[in-house]
């Protein structure tokens, strides 16, 4: 999978998205301030609505433009087959051998390790990739690993575990 396509894949889907955020931000900001979301009588409160749905989408748009400045500044290495995963890293995990049983349907999964933008999912090569941070709960787990070793997601009876099948 080329890496330099797959990043500015991921700063297209998240440039749209701020696109959208702006966008809902204005509409919504737009309906707080009409005259005719003046408030009628106490209870009525759609100006207030619209203007916390205003500020929402406000910050959201602002998130996602900080997560394209620092995609940008983000240095895009080219990982050995044994190194450890970090910031930059194409990680593909495989079902361990126990989740593959009768019954159990786990399936190969590829992730994107960046320092924001946790969540975005773009399409690549027929392959779908998943935007991961080191604060989120898998990247954390997966910081540092390498290709081989374990790791588990969700908790319980639910849980599935993995294995580090490559680093990009």
């Amino acid at each position: 999978m080329n890496k330099r396509a797959l990043h500015q894949r991921i700063l297209e889907q998240l440039q749209a998205g701020m696109e959208l955020y702006f966008k809902a931000a204005r509409t919504a900001h737009a309906e707080a301030t009409d005259p005719q979301s003046k408030a009628e009588n106490k209870y009525d409160t759609r100006g207030l609505e619209a203007s916390y749905l205003a500020r929402g989408q406000s910050r959201q748009a602002a998130e996602t433009e900080d997560a394209i400045v620092q995609l940008q500044a983000m240095p895009l290495r080219d990982f050995l087959p044994d190194d450890a995963i970090d910031l930059g890293a194409i990680v593909t995990l495989e079902p361990a051998a126990k989740a593959r049983g009768p019954g159990r349907k786990a399936v190969a999964a590829v992730y994107f390790v960046a320092p924001k933008g946790g969540g975005t999912e773009v399409e690549m090569d027929g392959t779908e990739v998943t935007v991961i941070t080191p604060q989120s709960p898998l990247g954390s787990q997966l910081l540092g690993k390498r290709r081989g070793h374990r790791v588990t997601i969700g908790e319980g009876p639910s849980s599935t575990a993995y294995t580090v099948g490559a680093v990009a």
